[in-house]
């Protein structure tokens, strides 16, 4: 019978060997399959949308997949490689895409881990546990376990990452011919020299999120936002613990904090 949590060997095993497999095939070992990884891109930028993604592998190794790795360390070459592959042999798999909208009702953090629950909730395969990319994912309907650095870890986690990562891309360069002149192909969104300086020239259009400060600043043509001054864009202030597959918007009630934007490569 699955247990709720696993074993503590397990984890000392999973946790002390080499290899991108290694924690799925000992949740395997122990009854605890399949093994659903989710990952989330986009929670840094401050405009496009904040993708999640749920993939399940099977228990082997597949030499088409040997490349997997956590996406923001593959070249864009290598993503665009590999999800092609990731769709054609994943067990099963989920991508979510929730609007700026959305994120700014909501907060980055809440809208974050309602992605996941939602990414695993369309998963075709009810997975028999969950690994999430460092946060804690409270209210699903399977175990799971939180593991720091999880997309450079766990396979299943490399693939949502690299799932949501060549989504959000393949949007956010759709979205550049929509809105020209913001660089969105380019930046994708994140904060960069060139995306303030269009924001700034041209102010926010309705892919930008007003719930964080450098574009509420813009939007509201003052040097301060929520009563404090701002100098730059920073990174999100709370901790850290997606042919673009199935989508689903999340729709729920308001509330939330502000963010801050940050450059993809602080992500």
């Amino acid at each position: 019978m699955a247990t709720t949590w696993p074993p503590r060997t397990v984890i000392r095993k999973a946790g002390g060997s080499r290899g991108m497999r290694t924690l799925e095939s000992a949740l395997y070992r122990s009854g605890l399959g399949p093994v659903a990884g989710v990952d989330e891109v986009g929670r840094g930028a401050c405009a496009g949308p904040l993708v999640v993604a749920a993939c399940v592998l099977g228990p082997g190794r597949l030499e088409s997949l040997a490349a997997l790795d956590d996406s923001k360390k593959l070249t864009e070459s290598a993503r665009e490689k590999l999800f092609p592959l990731i769709r054609r042999y994943a067990l099963a798999y989920h991508v979510v895409f929730i609007p700026p909208a959305e994120v700014d009702r909501r907060g980055v953090h809440v809208a974050n881990i309602e992605g996941m629950r939602r990414a695993v909730a369309g998963l075709s395969l009810r997975p028999g546990y969950v690994l999430s990319d460092g946060f804690r994912v409270p209210g699903l309907p399977v175990p799971s376990l939180p593991v720091i650095g999880g997309d450079a870890v766990a396979a299943c986690i490399a693939a949502a990452s690299v799932l949501a990562k060549v989504s959000r891309d393949r949007l956010m360069v759709a979205m550049d011919a929509e809105h020209p002149g913001y660089g969105f192909a380019e930046h994708k969104g994140y904060g960069t020299p060139a995306h303030s300086a269009a924001l700034t020239r041209l102010g926010p259009c309705p892919e930008h999120r007003h719930s964080f400060i450098n574009v509420r600043r813009v939007a509201l043509g003052s040097e301060t936002a929520g009563g404090r001054v701002v100098a730059e864009c920073g990174p999100d202030p709370r901790p850290r613990a997606a042919d673009i597959g199935e989508e689903r918007w999340v729709e729920d009630s308001p509330g939330g904090t502000p963010g801050k934007c940050f450059s993809e490569k602080d992500v």
